[in-house]
């Protein structure tokens, strides 16, 4: 084996490893943003961001970090680190071989950006209070995912390039749901509607304003936390529809030239449409939004290695 291809699969290995460590890093993250805003709380919904409406009644927070936080915080920084030295470590191996390889490289540089990005927004992630800090830490580390996966993925197949656009179309449309999805979260609105058609209902006359995630979502003592919230529900919902519509002719028209990715892709997105119907169907709980979170994550990661060769 010649250095260029040694090099090429340590490179793969790298890539591979460090994607299975994202994927660790996105599911805690998003099990400490739960777990902080009560999601699935003893007291449900009371309990339902209580830290936050009590800051904005001037009051202490009372809810303490639980035990578990605590861990998944530990495991959390612990398993960025690791990510980030293998990130420093593909960076090095791309760059050192002669002649370099710019595609690798570009993609292993983004990865730093990404890593060292992330690693400066979350020293105001656990204090902040609107909910472009969590998207931003939610997009950030999806994308990181997906790049991971498409270093490690390098060399199979192109698909032709009407497919290929397709792909990138349904990126970019994964990524705004993803968004979606996390000013959801982050603006307190699991109790803001209930059923597809009341979220519908209940959105009508909300300003535009509740989808702006710099605004600090204002949260009431009774259910709904936040009624302003259903636009962002109501608009999550309907996006996931057109997401649907959208991927599942594509992941039969790639499974024919990328069965496996194709199959992986169909099967994700029959998880995630199932997965958010049991959201919708009956109140939230830790379990399925964490699922929910990772299905997402791999669907992402899956449709950017469809784009083609890196």
């Amino acid at each position: 084996m010649s250095d260029s291809e040694r090099r090429r699969v340590l490179l793969r290995r790298l890539a591979l490893l460090c994607a299975a460590l994202v994927f660790a890093i996105t599911s805690l993250s998003a099990f400490i943003r739960l777990s902080r805003a009560g999601l699935s709380c003893a007291d449900w919904p009371q309990c339902y961001g209580a830290n936050l409406r009590q800051l904005q009644q001037g009051l202490p927070a009372t809810a303490g970090e639980g035990e578990a936080t605590a861990v998944a915080r530990l495991a959390h920084r612990i398993v960025a680190s690791t990510a980030l030295l293998l990130v420093i470590m593909m960076v090095v191996v791309c760059v050192t071989e002669r002649p370099v390889r710019w595609r690798e490289a570009r993609m292993a540089f983004t990865l730093l950006a990404l890593a060292l990005s992330l690693a400066l927004l979350g020293r105001w992630s656990a204090d902040a209070r609107v909910p472009a800090v969590a998207i931003g830490n939610l997009i950030g580390g999806f994308a990181m995912l997906a790049l991971c996966w498409r270093l490690a993925r390098a060399g199979k197949p192109a698909l032709t390039p009407g497919l290929r656009s397709w792909a990138m179309l349904g990126v970019a449309l994964l990524v705004a749901q993803a968004a979606l999805g996390g000013l959801v979260s982050a603006s307190f609105a699991a109790t803001s509607c209930n059923g597809f058609t009341d979220c519908i209902a209940a959105a009508r006359g909300v300003p535009p304003s509740a989808l702006d995630p710099w605004r600090e979502p204002m949260l009431t003592g009774t259910p709904p936390s936040n009624a302003s919230g259903a636009l962002a529900q109501a608009a999550h919902r309907l996006a996931g529809i057109g997401v649907v519509l959208a991927l599942a002719p594509l992941a039969l028209a790639a499974r024919r030239q990328r069965r496996r990715a194709g199959a992986l892709l169909l099967i994700l997105l029959a998880a995630q449409a199932g997965l958010g119907l049991a959201l919708a169907g009956a109140p939230p709980t830790l379990a399925l939004a964490l699922a929910h979170n990772g299905v997402a994550a791999l669907m992402l990661a899956t449709l950017l290695g469809l784009t083609g060769d890196a």
